[in-house]
């Protein structure tokens, strides 16, 4: 993040350091137990969702209000494919829904196959409209997979020099990685297009997303994508894959809880 939702990114987080000492944003497990007054969940339910200014997933149990943006686990899911939807599909739904993107628009989406990018390409076709998706080589069969209508190879094309306009262009990745592939990006937009970054807006997750979630990925018209899975023992390992920027889709960390055999 860059600018003033960078400073709000750490006034949230903490200043030098983690405010937690246990980070981790998204969760899929079974509920333990209920507070006394909580009438939406109760013990044994099987849930996923995303609260992450409370943090603290990297554990076997963690404490979450029934506000959260939580909801119970889609019926043809694992845990792990559930724990694949929130990140990338919240932010993405906050951001489709910020462009209005609409029925036969053309829509670009800059950095396909992560885990942003791989929502955000499902929830604009979903939508009817025409998505291009941009991605490596090595990822272009998993974009088309999803989805777009067109897939751009950006270590071989340039999509600015390409001739086609779009009605929307969202860079999926961010600034500091997209600086240059979208320096010129307005050249490509349509008479009254729009360009947007996540970087641009501080995204806010939403209970009714995630609901729209769990439906779609329950129809068929939405699917996770893992890219490597990780036990909590190796999260070391899960972050420096992650950090080297190349991932496709999700990384997922199980933790097996020590009274029970399923995977949280």
């Amino acid at each position: 993040m860059r600018g003033v939702y960078r400073l709000f990114l750490r006034a949230a987080f903490g200043i030098r350091a983690p405010r937690k000492g246990i980070i981790g944003m998204i969760a899929a497990g079974e509920i333990e137990s209920v507070g006394r007054q909580v009438t939406s969940f109760k013990p044994g339910d099987r849930v996923f969702g995303m609260d992450g200014f409370r943090a603290g997933t990297y554990a076997e149990k963690v404490c979450w209000p029934a506000t959260s943006a939580l909801a119970l686990l889609p019926a043809n899911l694992t845990f792990e494919e559930s724990a694949a939807l929130p990140y990338g599909g919240l932010i993405a739904a906050f951001f489709v829904r910020r462009l209005k993107v609409q029925k036969g628009q053309r829509v670009l989406v800059y950095g396909a196959s992560g885990a942003i990018g791989t929502s955000a390409v499902q929830l604009v076709r979903h939508l009817g409209a025409d998505v291009t998706g941009v991605c490596s080589t090595a990822n272009v069969e998993l974009v088309r997979s999803l989805g777009a209508t067109s897939v751009i190879d950006y270590t071989r094309d340039d999509f600015t020099k390409s001739g086609q306009r779009y009605d929307v262009i969202f860079d999926a990745v961010g600034k500091r990685k997209s600086a240059t592939a979208m320096l010129n990006a307005r050249a490509a937009l349509a008479s009254g297009g729009v360009s947007m970054s996540v970087d641009d807006a501080f995204p806010r997750t939403k209970r009714s997303d995630l609901l729209v979630l769990k439906e779609l990925a329950e129809s068929g018209a939405f699917r996770p994508v893992i890219d490597r899975r990780y036990t909590l023992d190796e999260i070391a390992d899960a972050h420096r894959y992650v950090d080297l920027g190349h991932k496709k889709g999700n990384v997922i960390v199980t933790i097996t809880s020590p009274d029970a055999n399923a995977d949280r």
